[in-house]
């Protein structure tokens, strides 16, 4: 732990704008995280009991299925069984309002999910910059040593420098998994959510 903060001390304010942006993405995921547990966005085991009582004309058994799940893809199906049923729309607007409301469902999982592609790309930039930033330095105390120029000197400044790069590439790499990770569940909701609607519009019950 000491030597962490050896680190952090040696890296400089990089570091510290990169210890930020760690602790952003650590917070961000587990957040994401708890919510995706939350509304059990992975279940999906009320699809076919709900399809089957609908196709059957049993809407009030359908929407009772869906409404004991807090999923988006219940919500969604239980909205577009609920539009559906209405004959005062055509089928048209009906398919029209399920789109939008299905796309709105989406976007709002993908809440915080921007922040984090962010701190991604703007980790290693960082990081770089802050090694430029120390080779700078250690280029001016290797003149300012004149002719007492040593090679620990050099040394020293230059792995104290890449300590920025190594820092932001480890954030970014931390950041992108995770991204990539919550960005793909979000990926196979939407699949199982259009296939859903798409079985329950060319159902032909209204």
């Amino acid at each position: 732990m000491s030597q962490a903060f050896e680190w952090i001390r040696l890296g400089g304010p990089t570091m510290l704008l990169l210890v930020g942006l760690s602790v952003a993405t650590v917070t961000i995921v587990l957040v994401k995280l708890w919510e995706f547990t939350d509304q059990r966005i992975g279940d999906r085991r009320f699809v076919a009991r709900a399809l089957d009582s609908w196709q059957r004309g049993q809407t009030e058994q359908a929407l009772t299925v869906l409404g004991a799940s807090p999923s988006p893809l219940a919500d969604v199906m239980r909205e577009a069984i609920t539009v559906r049923a209405d004959a005062a729309r055509s089928e048209a607007q009906a398919r029209e309002y399920i789109e939008a409301y299905a796309a709105e469902k989406l976007e709002s999982l993908r809440g915080l999910m921007r922040p984090l592609e962010v701190i991604s790309q703007l980790a290693p930039l960082l990081g770089l910059l802050g090694t430029v930033l120390g080779m700078i330095q250690a280029f001016r105390q290797l003149q300012a040593a004149g002719d007492r120029v040593s090679p620990s000197i050099l040394s020293g400044g230059l792995w104290e420098a890449l300590l920025t790069t190594a820092g932001g590439l480890a954030v970014a790499i931390v950041a992108l998994v995770a991204f990539n990770y919550l960005d793909r569940r979000i990926e196979r909701l939407q699949q199982r959510m259009e296939s859903a609607l798409t079985a329950l519009l060319t159902s032909g019950v209204r």
